[in-house]
């Protein structure tokens, strides 16, 4: 079975278990003509990505009430940030997501656009972009848990990542630091520099208040940055100064 035929099996598993609700795995070997082996691998991959949740002999739907959390966490004002963000993303555009609770909010704005592939290091980015109606192509980075950012973060992921070219990355942080760029504190900044090396735009959604936060660790350095999104709280200052980086800034209308 070739990796296409896999990806294919595994989409129409998903399919299968949104319409039933739950799927056994000697139904899914009887339909596929597949051994109980790789049903196994295929359930245990597609948990690992938050897709679904395994039980004893199948699998069940993750709960709508996931979803619904999920969602109800992004504040409003940065899902206006997102909004504006998103509205750079084009049809068959290959795009990283990178997890986040302003980038977040763009994958509710991602449903009007067609042959997208979305790459992530996030369960739960990874389970909202499977819930949309126009099927994007999901990727994930896999790699080691990190329980700070709840994301995959570590060798593997960056590993996976230098496997593909992007067309635009979007990426939060913690602060920016004028002088030196995106700042955050995780220690753990390797794999948004492989993030940012792979693709040809990065977009980095923050928040006004952030600017200026001087945190020790340097995440993405002024040359490697393109576009910044944030509130049109941002001070005429900062503005300059940031502009003056060769970085373009769109501004969303704060919402309280």
């Amino acid at each position: 079975m070739n990796k296409r035929n896999t990806q294919q099996r595994r989409h129409s598993i998903i399919n299968l278990l949104n319409q039933q609700g739950e799927v056994s795995v000697d139904e899914l070997s009887l339909r596929f003509e597949t051994s109980e082996v790789t049903i196994r691998k295929d359930l245990a991959t597609l948990e690992k990505t938050g897709l679904l949740l395994r039980r004893y002999g199948g699998a069940i739907a993750v709960p709508d009430e996931v979803t619904q959390q999920f969602s109800a966490k992004i504040a409003p004002n940065k899902l206006a940030i997102a909004k504006t963000a998103a509205a750079l993303i084009k049809d068959h555009n290959r795009i990283i997501i990178d997890s986040g609770s302003t980038t977040t909010g763009i994958v509710q704005q991602l449903n009007g656009l067609r042959g997208l592939v979305v790459m992530t290091n996030s369960l739960q980015l990874a389970n909202a972009i499977h819930e949309l109606e126009n099927e994007p192509t999901l990727l994930m980075t896999g790699g080691t848990w990190d329980p700070h950012s709840e994301s995959f973060q570590g060798q593997v992921a960056e590993q996976v990542l230098r496997s593909y070219n992007f067309d635009q990355l979007f990426i939060g942080a913690d602060g920016l630091d004028l002088e030196r760029g995106t700042t955050t504190f995780n220690e753990l900044t390797g794999l948004s520099k492989v993030m940012a090396e792979m693709s040809r735009e990065v977009i980095v959604l923050l928040e006004s208040s952030k600017i200026g936060r001087r945190i020790p660790n340097l995440e993405l350095p002024w040359r490697e940055i393109n576009v910044l999104v944030t509130d049109d709280h941002i001070s005429a200052e900062a503005l300059q100064t940031i502009t003056d980086q060769g970085v373009k800034v769109l501004l969303a209308p704060y919402v309280a």
